[in-house]
Formats: structure tokens, C-alpha cells, sequence
């Protein structure tokens, strides 16, 4: 099974859910914002993915379940596990791996371009790609790689952008499942709705995506298939 773990109703799993689906795979999700539990039994989990959220990931205080998950995925990885940790999922990887999270330089909200490292064009997640990605952001922190870590892709003002750390852990500070239902349910939550400037924020970044949305889902794609490659291989490996 594929594991999601959701931490607010309007961030869900979106493109890459479907993806799976199609594929196949049988799909969970724990909405732990909800107080609901993650398995205690990991052994039949091919994968976990880790989604986003509004909350920082030191708000532990205010969001008791990121407790959880932080040891949660620490047993991901000591299991060797595939993980995948999108936005607040990247971020709680690298907590969990020691790292810091803090407030990034400024806040990255729309469509930004980054570039994969030279290790990042060698990793199996982003074969098959260009060197230049346009993804989609909605953040305010960012986090330092790992000790044993390795930088995939950076961006402008937030360098840290995508990371592996161990073989099939993996972190991604952008967004590459959302849809054009995501851009106006978080405009929706978490944008003032009489403030302007938000206003036109959202119209910008809609339209943003119905210009991009071919190429912007054909990249996605492409690094769903990896994905699942990723966890195909270290199934065979683990059986062997």
C-alpha cells in the first residue's frame, strides 16, 4: 500500500494519488490532523508520502500529530522504506534527519523555476528531465540538507529545493501533484479574500497554470514514473 499522510483537508494527494491508482496500487490516507493514528505495523507499506500544510513544522506545541510524525518517519527510514515529503513533507524529513527548518529568506507562492544539481541530474527520481523545472510553490520556511544528504535542486532565494537522504528518502520543497482546484482552494484558505493584492495573486497563478498545465503535468508525470520505479526496485531488493 501507499501511504499518504495529510495534514489539512485542502492539501491532499491530488495528481500523484491518481497516478497510483491507476497503476494499481492500493492507496491510504491518515489525516492525522484529525487525530487519527499512523499504523504501528510499517512491514506492509511500499511507500509513504508525506503532504503539506499550513503549520511549521517547530509548531509541535500547536500541532501535536507533527510528534508523530516525526518519529513516524524516522521508523520510515530505518525500515528503508520509499518515502516522499512534499513541502511540509520535505521539511519534516529533514527535522526528522536532523537538520534545521527555519523561515526562508521570503515567502515563494507560485510558479518559480529550479535546477537540477548535478547529482539531482544523476538521481533516478528526475531521470529523464531537463535541468530547468517549473514547479509550483506555497511556502514560508525552508531547512538545511542533512548530514549524509544530497542537494537535488535549488532554487533562487530558497537554494534548498529537492534532497535524498539514503537511498530511497526523498524531499521535495515544491509542489508538483496540485491542481487548478488546489490554487483557489488554498487562495480560498489562506489568502486575506478582500486584500487586493491577493486577489490578484490568485488571478496571476491561474492563469499561470492553464498556460503551463501541459508541460507542468507531463514533468509530473515523469517523476511519478520514477517514483514507481523507485519503489519497484527496492521491493525486489528487499525480497532478495
Amino acid at each position: 500500500m501507499i501511504l499518504f499522510i495529510k495534514h489539512i483537508d485542502i492539501e491532499g494527494p491530488e495528481t500523484l494519488g491518481a497516478f497510483f491508482s491507476r497503476q494499481g496500487y492500493r492507496t491510504g490516507i491518515v489525516e492525522v490532523w484529525k487525530g487519527e493514528p499512523l499504523p504501528s505495523d510499517v512491514s506492509r507499506l511500499q511507500a509513504v508520502v508525506a503532504l503539506g500544510g499550513p503549520m511549521n513544522v517547530y509548531e509541535e506545541d500547536a500541532c501535536p500529530f507533527l510528534k508523530e510524525d516525526h518519529v513516524f518517519i524516522q521508523r520510515i527510514l530505518e525500515q528503508n522504506i520509499p518515502f516522499l515529503g512534499i513541502c511540509l513533507g520535505s521539511q519534516l524529513l529533514a527535522k526528522a534527519c536532523g537538520a534545521k527548518v527555519y523561515k526562508a529568506p521570503e515567502q515563494e507562492i507560485g510558479f518559480y523555476p529550479v535546477e537540477l544539481t548535478g547529482p539531482g541530474q544523476q538521481d533516478p527520481l528526475f531521470a529523464g528531465l531537463p535541468e530547468r523545472l517549473e514547479v509550483f510553490q506555497w511556502h514560508g520556511d525552508t531547512f538545511d540538507i542533512p548530514q549524509g544528504g544530497v542537494l537535488l535542486a535549488s532554487g533562487g532565494s530558497c537554494r534548498h529545493q529537492a534532497f535524498r537522504i539514503g537511498p530511497v528518502a526523498y524531499g521535495l520543497q515544491f509542489h508538483i501533484e496540485i491542481t487548478e482546484k488546489s490554487i483557489r482552494d488554498w487562495s480560498d484558505a489562506y489568502f486575506q479574500p478582500l486584500d487586493d493584492t491577493h486577489k490578484r495573486k490568485k488571478t496571476e497563478m491561474l492563469a499561470d497554470y492553464a498556460g503551463k498545465k501541459e508541460k507542468f503535468c507531463k514533468t509530473a508525470d515523469k517523476i511519478y514514473n520514477n517514483l514507481l520505479k523507485i519503489i519497484q526496485k527496492n521491493k525486489v531488493n528487499t525480497l532478495s
